[in-house]
């Protein structure tokens, strides 16, 4: 006779000065069937928003928290009835058959009537995300179907903010009450690393497995830029200006739920290729919805690309406490004169912002002005001069 046995699922540790979440959603209700490693619930903090897998597979026997609901670390959220000759081990339950999608994914599969063995899981162990099935409709042709995959508010709806989207618009808005922010532009011709990037990126691509983009070699340049201008690698912490001995660069990242901005850590240690893997890992995450806090925490810098929607020039808000923030901008052909003679050149607008308590006007003209020499003459950084 096999017996049986009650499994707890507690909320996890959330992270470094994080001490509670809301309960967003729930992916499953009482009496369903659970395997392991499913997400089971989502929560949201003040920074990220995460999943909690199932930690054995077996029947939701008890939902102990709603939606909504405030926990703390260790708080019993629900309770897995368990047959014992069905618990298996990670490793076990990966042999019996492919990863179940996310849930995010599963919906969309649902919503679209896809079938699952028609969509290639690109995530760990071959699992099914969001972005696999949405590309698959996108392969497909089928512009109808791909607008269930970002509906739209109806017109006059009240929607609650997130808790995320709350922590963001805080934040944004202590920056303008806190900093004295100002912001310098500059133009950058970007020429020379479209044609290193045009030039390599196949034989990149082929060796490392990953494109090769422009944030390495941005994260590059404001590295070296930040070496020469420390100014701009500061925080106040009361009367006291903390001076970082490291670049840990934090990459803007827009998703569903609103901007997160992962740091790429001790990038100034990294190599274009090491940069690109990493930035590649953390922009997937975040999408994903699966940031750890040590991936979000210590950035002394940050970049944000407004480009890629389109924007020519902008003014960024600071990362508090951080002291200054780069912004990459569409890049665009534009007639130059060199050498008094009119060129079509592939040019950039560049702005940074940075909090002017702790940073000069010409600190910040100066971290600027290398970022672009750097950005125009690439070899400065390959051969750190």
């Amino acid at each position: 006779m096999m017996g049986k046995m009650v499994t707890e699922i507690r909320v996890p540790a959330l992270g470094e000065a994080v001490s509670q979440a809301v309960v967003s959603k729930w992916y499953k209700k009482n009496g369903d069937f659970l395997n392991l490693d499913e997400p089971l619930l989502e929560l949201e903090t003040d920074k990220v928003t995460i999943d909690v897998p199932v930690s054995a597979s077996g029947q939701l026997s008890e939902v102990l928290v709603k939606e909504g609901e405030t926990v703390e670390i260790g708080d019993l959220v629900a309770l897995i009835t368990t047959e014992e000759d069905h618990l298996k081990s990670k490793s076990e339950w990966n042999e019996v058959g492919p990863p179940t999608p996310t849930p995010s994914a599963r919906k969309l599969i649902a919503e679209n009537h896809l079938l699952i063995d028609k969509v290639k899981g690109s995530g760990k162990r071959g699992q099914i995300l969001k972005e696999d099935v949405v590309n698959t409709l996108s392969r497909q042709h089928n512009s109808s179907v791909l607008k269930s995959a970002f509906p739209s508010v109806k017109a006059g709806e009240r929607v609650r903010m997130s808790r995320l989207r709350r922590t963001i618009a805080s934040r944004l808005k202590n920056a303008q009450n806190t900093a004295a922010i100002l912001t310098t532009f500059n133009e950058v011709d970007m020429t020379a690393v479209i044609t290193l990037r045009k030039r390599y990126r196949d034989v990149f691509e082929k060796k490392h497995g990953i494109k090769l983009g422009f944030m390495g070699f941005f994260t590059k340049a404001v590295c070296c830029a930040l070496k020469e201008v420390p100014a701009l690698n500061t925080e106040i912490d009361g009367d006291d200006v903390l001076y970082k001995n490291y670049a840990h660069i934090g990459i803007a990242v827009s998703t569903e739920k609103g901007l997160v901005v992962p740091v790429v850590r001790d990038a100034d240690r990294l190599s274009i290729v090491e940069i690109e893997k990493e930035i590649g890992r953390l922009a997937q995450s975040a999408r994903d919805g699966r940031l750890s806090f040590s991936d979000m925490q210590d950035g002394s810098f940050t970049i944000t690309n407004g480009g890629k929607y389109g924007s020519l020039m902008s003014t960024p808000i600071l990362n508090m406490p951080q002291s200054g923030i780069l912004g990459m901008h569409a890049i665009r052909e534009r007639p130059i004169a060199i050498n008094g003679q009119v060129v079509i050149r592939q040019m950039m607008y560049l702005a940074v912002s940075y909090d002017h308590r702790i940073v000069d006007g010409q600190e910040a003209v100066t971290f600027l002005v290398r970022v672009k020499e750097s950005l125009e003459y690439p070899e400065r950084f390959i051969f750190d001069i």
